[in-house]
């Protein structure tokens, strides 16, 4: 049989990621012998061997590897499957729109205006997320649209209209000498001795080699440049955000980043395409809309 219970997914990741089934059992807050039995008879039902038991512990086997890297996945789409189902049938429901904070600030104020002015249209609740959470929130159900960017974002799997392109600034510390230039080039940011280029974590938590600080939230970044510890190279439009204490200077040669707004994929929702088609209309792609 190739049908699997959610309760057996999560009995599964818990001993898979304490790799112990007693801390597994604790965790699951039942009693280790009924998580034994059903993790034989999960093996059992689909033919293989998921844990290698022994003297030395718990190991997962290739075939555990593989179920490892699907159940998280399969449970996060079923809560997302849950939050949706929720609040559709809620009558009174909004509509819940992920953007990073003082990202696209003036197209997201015209979004929303616009919307409302529509007769008939789901109110926009907005939720201020920090940089690369827009993908998550909208798998998991938290968010049923999104504004994001590319080529920075991660838009994999979802549904995707262009809004707005648009070239980049560098926010740099209003004292230093190269907040003076009218532009710069790509070359000339990133070989400041004095203000190494933030870094951001990637996907996995990680982050990459280089000098400059770690960093996590805008606001950190906000103030490592105030205090003339780093610069950043962002979308002009997502300046809004700078302090008294930055200054943004046009970057010439920096690639063009793209303002989308983004949906689950086969979105049947009629709320979430009247919000595209006033989106696609607003940047002037409503000539052709990929609305759901």
């Amino acid at each position: 049989m190739d049908q699997l219970e959610t309760r057996e997914l999560r009995y599964f990741l818990a001993v898979a990621q304490e790799l112990h089934f007693g801390r597994a059992a604790e965790r699951l807050a039942i009693a280790q012998p009924p998580l034994s039995r059903a993790i034989r008879q999960l093996e059992r039902r689909l033919g293989v061997q998921l844990f290698v038991r022994n003297r030395r512990g718990v190991a997962l086997t290739d075939a555990g590897e593989v179920l490892f890297r699907e159940a998280g996945a399969a449970l996060d789409a079923v809560t997302a499957a849950a939050r949706r189902v929720r609040r559709a049938g809620d009558p009174k429901r909004s509509l819940v729109l992920a953007t990073k904070a003082g990202a696209s600030h003036e197209l997201l104020r015209t979004l929303i205006d616009a919307h409302a002015d529509e007769r008939g249209t789901a109110p926009v609740e907005v939720l201020l997320c920090e940089v690369g959470e827009q993908a998550r929130l909208l798998r998991s159900g938290e968010a049923d649209v999104a504004l994001m960017h590319r080529p920075f974002d991660d838009l994999a799997g979802f549904d995707t209209e262009d809004l707005l392109t648009e070239g980049q600034v560098a926010i740099l510390p209003a004292e230093h000498p190269l907040a003076s230039r009218e532009q710069l080039t790509l070359a000339e940011v990133e070989n400041v001795p004095d203000l190494p280029i933030a870094r951001w974590p990637r996907l996995d938590g990680t982050y990459p080699d280089g000098p400059g600080p770690e960093v996590r939230t805008q606001s950190q970044l906000a103030q490592l440049v105030a205090l003339g510890k780093t610069l950043l190279v962002i979308p002009a439009s997502s300046r809004a955000w700078q302090w008294p204490e930055h200054v943004a200077v046009p970057v010439l040669d920096a690639p063009p980043v793209t303002t989308v707004i983004a949906w689950p994929p086969n979105s049947r929702s009629r709320e979430i395409a009247a919000l595209i088609r006033t989106a696609a209309r607003l940047s002037g792609a409503d000539q052709h809309p990929t609305v759901p």
